[in-house]
């Protein structure tokens, strides 16, 4: 087999390279700020922390070390390219002359100086099950099963729109008793009123913010904006965003289309690819935000990833066009339920792996079982696997236990590969500003960072190499957690293939071996 010589070394060398966590001390206080900004860096061992052990990586293996630029495209929302902590890991194709209106590259992509765009002006979206609605009734069990999930979530929304409808209304009315938008718990608390009105919207607002603390405000417009684009856009039967790509997304051959412009019409839209990039890349001890994962790394946008599901032609182009223009690494933080032109899919994830490039993909954020409940795209196909090049990654908490793996995040002893984490992730996001985001979007740029430097600094690696060496090197972890939505428990050796957390600094340790190896062996 063509992995032999990785799985025996690995084997053999396991003690060497994974720290073994079977009873580490739980952190016993709460993390300072300057540790949760940077926690997904932090050792496990060492800090009472599940990260990843970067910075022990870059303190003990990779001082003075030679690396090679690696290109990592981000398959997602598009990316601010002008963001202070971005800009200069942007990668700029030197073969296209830019603004000239020609292809000069002959790759088939006017002006595609930073990337592209396949989405062009165009942002909200339906999910897929509505757009198979929307064919009609074909009698098939795909769309029995969009019908009832459509009517199922559209439910939820409706419900949803009551509590935050109730929400917003007393919210207003107490920021116009306080005369301010912003006012904080202990104002809300020493508000007084004879109005019943107000009592009752003090009532329903202070139930709210002391759940959500300090950020109450903040999530209670992500809360609003959620449901109203789920009613307007998502789930709107009656919606048509893709006229405004003027494409036929029901033909895979139908390619020309899109622009070279790699983020959103308004920039605050490609907030989420902009965050994944900066996970991997932003700089590192520039003292601007956090820190990226790889160091000697260009990031390519591709833009595909709408507020809504994506087309299954748009990623099969977006990773076709990464794997043309030189990427080693994909970025893939999206997913959704129903793929019904999977096939493209497979076919670009299989031509990646004829081209030796990594697809890093997100588990998915449903709390489900991957293995009985699939998130598109996936790499498994009738129970096998249809390719060795990509690599699932499930979401970690910053807080070691039970709680471990991210109440959101996806499962699968078949199709999770590893877990990384995906909580409370603080990165760059348009506008020169930083934030705090998750979900296994998070989780898949961290595993991606290491899989980069893993490819910066030990090129001779196969991207299959390397996605077995992020699963075999990880940390396992010797107890019980909980998962699914239904919060059972289960050994976190049976959430996912490798039961294993990434470790940058065990993965390192393990492809110095196996490169020297392959050094050696070269006919291995």
């Amino acid at each position: 087999m063509k992995f032999i010589k990785i799985l025996v070394l690995s084997l053999f060398s396991l003690t060497m390279f994974a720290q073994t966590a079977t009873n580490p001390l739980a952190k016993k206080t709460p993390l300072t700020d300057q540790q949760l900004k940077r926690w997904s860096h932090l050792d496990l061992e060492k800090d009472s922390i599940p990260g990843m052990s970067v910075d022990k990586a870059y303190t003990e293996l990779l001082k003075n070390k030679k690396s090679t630029k690696v290109i990592v495209a981000v398959v997602d929302s598009g990316v601010d390219t002008n963001q202070e902590d971005l800009k200069s890991f942007i990668w700029t194709n030197k073969k296209e002359i830019p603004n000239n209106g020609k292809d000069d590259d002959k790759n088939g992509f006017i002006d595609d100086v930073h990337g592209w765009n396949f989405l062009g002006d165009s942002n909200n979206e339906n999910l897929e099950m509505v757009r198979i609605l929307k064919k009609g009734d074909d009698g098939s069990e795909v769309y029995k099963r969009a019908l009832a999930d459509y009517t199922e979530n559209l439910k939820d929304v409706q419900d949803s729109k009551e509590s935050v409808d109730v929400l917003l209304n007393a919210d207003k009315m107490i920021c116009g008793v306080l005369k301010k938008d912003n006012y904080t718990i202990s104002e809300l608390k020493d508000m007084t009123s004879a109005k019943f009105e107000l009592y009752d919207a003090k009532r329903i607002m202070l139930s709210y913010a002391t759940q959500k603390g300090d950020s109450f405000h903040d999530d209670l417009k992500s809360f609003q904006t959620y449901v109203y684009d789920q009613l307007d856009y998502n789930l709107n039967k009656d919606f048509d965003a893709r006229k405004l790509v003027g494409d036929n997304p029901e033909d895979i051959n139908d390619k020309k289309y899109g622009t070279n412009v790699v983020y959103s019409k308004d920039r605050k839209d490609s907030l989420h690819g902009t965050h994944v990039a900066g996970i991997i890349a932003q700089g590192r001890d520039n003292g601007l935000g956090g820190d990226g994962v790889a160091n000697n790394v260009e990031i390519m946008p591709v833009r595909a990833v709408p507020n809504g599901d994506e087309y299954d032609k748009d990623i099969a182009l977006a990773i076709r066009y990464a794997v043309d223009n030189g990427a080693k690494v994909i970025n893939g933080s999206f997913g959704k339920d129903y793929s019904p032109h999977a096939g493209w899919v497979y076919d670009a994830i299989k031509y990646a792996a004829s081209k030796d490039v990594l697809i890093v993909h997100a588990a998915g954020n449903d709390a489900k079982n991957i293995d009985t409940e699939p998130n598109f795209p996936t790499d498994d196909v009738d129970g096998k696997e249809i390719a060795d090049n990509v690599l699932t990654v499930g979401a970690l908490n910053y807080e070691y236990g039970e709680k471990v793996i991210a109440k959101f995040s996806n499962y699968g002893k078949r199709n999770v590969d590893v877990y990384a984490p995906g909580v409370k992730i603080y990165a760059t996001v348009p506008g020169n500003k930083y934030k705090y985001l998750q979900g296994t979007s998070m989780a898949s740029p961290n595993a991606a960072g290491v899989a980069t430097l893993l490819r910066e600094y030990y090129p001779n690696l196969k991207a299959a190499q390397v996605k077995q060496i992020l699963m075999q090197s990880g940390t396992p972890l010797n107890l019980e957690v909980l998962v699914d939505s239904k919060r059972i428990k289960i050994p976190f050796s049976e959430a996912s293939v490798s039961g294993k957390i990434v470790n940058a600094y065990s993965a390192l340790k393990m492809a110095e071996e196996i490169s020297k190896s392959a050094k050696s062996n070269p006919k291995l």
